[in-house]
């Protein structure tokens, strides 16, 4: 197991959770685009042991942890099996553990506009719109969807504007943002189903 990251008062970091079931290019983009549109001062990778959403397990964590490790060459973005070393299976219980050890660090949740349509589903996903706030990026054909989903709907008030995204870091939960931009048409399923992983 790798240490916990180090992370000082008032840092401002993303946390892009997944099984990064193999991780690729896609997610590297997203966590680039972070970094410069919310103001980051890093992004952590969270390589799930495992998905509570999905019926059949990702590969071998220390499999996924390589190769995230092989992608990633930017001193910002960390790769860590936090959830692992914490023991914990859902994203609101990993969050309440990191705000327990990690005071006054500034914690954002990042996710696909893919996730955001089905966030109404997570475990008590409504304690994570209050946990902390959440950066929302474009995936191919999911912006319409995730404005109109459920927690869209339900969370519209809270809505930080694209233009103000850089803000989000040092507003109180709830709040939220979704970025429109460049966007690359790439899924760990679809890798998968390719066979080349």
């Amino acid at each position: 197991m790798q240490q916990m990251p180090f992370a000082p008062r008032g840092l401002r970091v993303g946390l892009l959770g997944g099984s990064f079931d193999p991780p690729h290019a896609g997610h590297l983009h997203i966590s680039h685009w972070a970094l410069k549109e919310f103001g980051l001062d890093q992004v952590w990778w969270l390589v799930s042991p495992g998905n509570p959403l999905k019926a059949h397990g990702p590969a071998p964590l220390e499999k996924r942890m390589a190769a995230c490790h092989a992608l990633v060459a930017h001193p910002r973005i960390k790769v860590t099996d936090l959830e692992r070393k914490l023991g914990t299976r859902y994203t609101a219980e990993t969050l309440e553990r990191l705000q327990e050890l990690y005071t006054g660090v500034r914690f954002v949740w990042l996710m696909g506009a893919d996730n955001l349509v089905s966030f109404h589903k997570w475990d008590r996903w409504n304690d994570i719109m209050q946990m902390v706030p959440i950066g929302v990026l474009a995936r191919p054909e999911e912006q319409v969807l995730a404005g109109g989903s459920p927690t869209a709907r339900r969370y519209a008030r809270y809505r930080l504007p694209a233009g103000s995204s850089i803000a989000l870091p040092f507003k109180q939960a709830p709040c939220w943002s979704l970025l429109n931009g460049p966007m690359m048409d790439i899924s760990s399923s679809e890798i998968r189903n390719r066979g080349e992983w």
